[in-house]
């Protein structure tokens, strides 16, 4: 698969007052935002407007007021062209049970208005850096969950766009097909080039894979940000040392340093210089073996907690 090449210079998704009524609901409330290249978490609960305003951008659904674009193209007039650079991959399963992975995959990329020689290249290739080149011939009826997102993810990456929105893409997955799945979302947006568009109920999720998240709550703009600035240092440190946690941490406690257990690390507040002293101290003091003190960032769920969205909705 080739890389795409990003537009530079403005932003892929831009909204200015985008607003969506439907009778005694409003999906969205004067949403104005602006994401830049990358990967984008969308974040927002059950009625936030995440799924209306992937709609809008697609150019599926005219907002009632408001103006948008996706790659520089005006959703109200251009939502053709806007679908021909951007893949999808809905939540839903939508896959046929009776046909391979590479008649389906084709099929979309001459949809998408590849020459039959060139879709079936493209859909070789894709499947291939989805993980499903052994298994491309198979009906997908006899897929497992894993196996049908990979489909789903290859389809919506067969016309190699310049945008991909992913909408829940680790689903139904266990922990190891999770963690597979995105590391391909993270080698989309940086190995192929190919902003990406993901939502998500799992908020540590895209702090691991997203450049930006985007949190909406009934349809209004909560925040727009950075992830890193959302991860910021906190005034905690963490450290692992290989054995000996407790004995350090009463080694600390007894030195007046504010010190409490975390799993197989200590998290220490940090009261000035004199805490780093104290922890390298009481590390060759007692003739344990450091593995790691660092800063400890905030988690973005913990900010997400912050702007009084429950973290246990479906998002």
């Amino acid at each position: 698969m080739r890389a795409s090449i990003r537009f530079s210079g403005m932003p892929i998704i831009a909204t200015q007052g985008l607003t969506m009524r439907f009778p005694g609901v409003t999906a969205l409330d004067d949403l104005s935002v602006a994401v830049e290249p990358g990967v984008v978490g969308l974040v927002g609960a059950n009625g936030a407007g995440k799924s209306t305003l992937i709609k809008i951008l697609l150019g599926l659904l005219p907002p009632t007021s408001g103006q948008g674009s996706v790659l520089g193209l005006d959703i109200a007039r251009q939502g053709g062209e806007i679908r021909e650079r951007v893949g999808f991959m809905p939540e839903y399963d939508c896959l046929p049970p009776d046909v391979s992975a590479t008649e389906f995959v084709v099929h979309m990329a001459r949809m998408c208005g590849l020459p039959p020689t060139a879709a079936r290249e493209r859909a070789a290739d894709t499947l291939r850096h989805v993980g499903l080149y052994e298994e491309r011939y198979r009906p997908i009826g006899g897929y497992s969950t894993g196996m049908r997102q990979r489909v789903k993810l290859a389809q919506a990456l067969v016309h190699d766009p310049q945008l991909v929105f992913l909408d829940e893409p680790t689903n139904g997955l266990d922990p190891a097909g999770r963690d597979d799945m995105l590391s391909l979302i993270r080698r989309i947006g940086t190995e192929f080039g190919i902003s990406v568009l993901v939502t998500s109920h799992l908020l540590g999720e895209l702090e691991r894979i997203a450049d930006h998240v985007v949190i909406i709550d009934g349809g209004r703009l909560l925040r727009s940000q950075a992830v890193a600035t959302f991860t910021e240092t906190s005034g905690a440190l963490i450290v692992e040392v290989e054995d000996g946690r407790d004995k350090l941490g009463s080694r600390l406690a007894e030195a007046g340093v504010s010190v409490r257990p975390e799993g197989r690390f200590l998290l220490i507040d940090i009261a000035g210089e004199s805490t780093f002293d104290a922890v390298r101290d009481g590390v060759a003091d007692l003739g344990l073996c450091l593995i790691r003190m660092e800063q400890r960032r905030h988690h973005i769920e913990e900010v997400f907690a912050a702007t009084a969205v429950p973290t246990g909705a479906k998002l």
